[in-house]
């Protein structure tokens, strides 16, 4: 018995979607009409081409809601299979349902839930799929869905947070900048031409912004083209390891913006090894994971040289306090999570100090950006507009 999608409408006109078992398309089309539905489309659920699967990703919101929703359906009882068939009727985004109906066709088929989600490596992370094979080795899938959704849950809105926090610093500088290219390109060179005429000696303010305007008005194709280079080449380059290592260390060893970096890591790294490990993964195995997680290479590198630490027998709190990367309170509550056999609860404290650390570092970096962004680019404006009004100035006293 095979598994197809269909799309139908009721006798009101409303669409219907969803997933059936049949042997042919002719017994799902009468079941539908049994069922008083008119159907509009019907596919095998597993007829997906290979390339719309490759491009095929999910949304993180969308994630997280259909995780959630597969971990309440398994915790009740229902069989996995039909629980898949039910996410996808439930969903509301049409490539979560596409997917969760190819996944219910492959896992019928007798095909393990993380080895189909791997069809799908841009819905699914490694990570994902990886807690899925050792919630399946443990008989523990509900439970780890569950944590796995609260733990995208909280990315995504750390995530949001973070965006929140710098979208109005971004506006200023945009509409500063857009102002200031607005006075050079355009103000300047009409107010120019009424001083050549007057034929007065002008300010030295204002001669400066004269010959600013002018260079940027001959060279501002140049500057364009030399901004778009530099942008190609730092992403180019930033695909070789050597360089990616290089900047990663020099923005950890930034003031305000590397410790943020570095609790947002390192707190992102907590989290996931006290899933792995609350879910029964095996340590090392949990460390693996959790590594490539993290962004900064210097910090993932620390991560993987304390893995080889505890793969020779030294505690985890011993291996990572060796490294010299990572918070005190990590290391200290690793220690006494190891030492009293509460290793999983303890990582998710550290993890949850960890993002309140970073969140608080957040606050106060966008409450010093802002008014530092408004006071520079208002002194920006101020000079041009003196530069500007200045020779007007001079002139009315000439006049009077």
């Amino acid at each position: 018995m095979a598994a197809f999608r269909y799309e139908a409408v009721d006798a009101r006109g409303k669409a219907r979607a969803g997933v059936l078992d049949a042997e042919t398309e002719r017994q799902v089309r009468d079941r539908l009409r049994g069922e008083g539905l008119f159907p509009t489309a019907i596919e095998a659920a597993n007829s997906a081409d290979a390339g719309a699967v490759e491009r095929t990703r999910l949304s993180a919101t969308s994630l997280a809601l259909v995780t959630r929703l597969l971990a309440t359906l398994t915790r009740s009882g229902m069989p996995l299979d039909q629980a898949l068939a039910a996410v996808a009727e439930q969903a509301d985004d049409p490539r979560a349902k596409k997917i969760f109906a190819a996944l219910r066709a492959q896992v019928a088929a007798g095909e393990p839930l993380a080895g189909a989600l791997s069809r799908w490596p841009r819905s699914f992370s490694d990570l994902y799929r990886g807690l899925v094979a050792v919630a399946a080795e443990t008989g523990r899938l509900p439970d780890v869905l569950a944590r796995l959704a609260d733990y995208l849950d909280a990315r995504q809105a750390l995530r949001q947070r973070f965006t929140l926090a710098l979208i109005y610093p971004a506006l200023v500088t945009v509409i500063a900048l857009a102002v200031i290219v607005v006075l050079l390109a355009y103000v300047v060179p009409q107010v120019v031409a009424v001083y050549q005429q007057s034929r007065q000696t002008l300010p030295f303010l204002t001669q400066a912004l004269i010959a600013t305007s002018a260079f940027f008005r001959a060279t501002g194709w140049l500057w364009l083209a030399a901004i778009v280079a530099a942008v190609v080449a730092f992403a180019i380059a930033d695909r070789r390891p050597a360089f990616r290592l290089r900047w990663h260390a020099a923005l950890l060893r930034t003031p305000v913006a590397g410790r943020l970096t570095a609790a947002i890591d390192t707190a992102r790294f907590a989290s996931t090894l006290a899933i792995l490990t609350g879910s029964g993964a095996p340590l090392l195995r949990a460390l693996d994971a959790a590594r490539d997680v993290v962004w900064a290479l210097p910090l993932r590198r620390a991560a993987d040289a304390a893995a080889g630490l505890v793969r020779e027998g030294v505690t985890l709190a011993r291996a990572l306090a060796a490294q010299r990367v990572f918070p005190p309170v990590l290391i200290h509550l690793v220690g006494n999570g190891e030492a009293s056999g509460q290793l999983a609860p303890m990582l998710e404290r550290a993890a949850t100090l960890l993002e309140q650390e970073s969140e608080r570092r957040l606050t106060w970096f966008a409450a010093l950006v802002q008014p530092a962004l408004i006071v520079a680019m208002g002194a920006i404006v101020l000079v041009l507009v003196l530069a500007i009004m200045l020779p007007i100035v001079s002139m009315n006293q000439l006049i009077r």
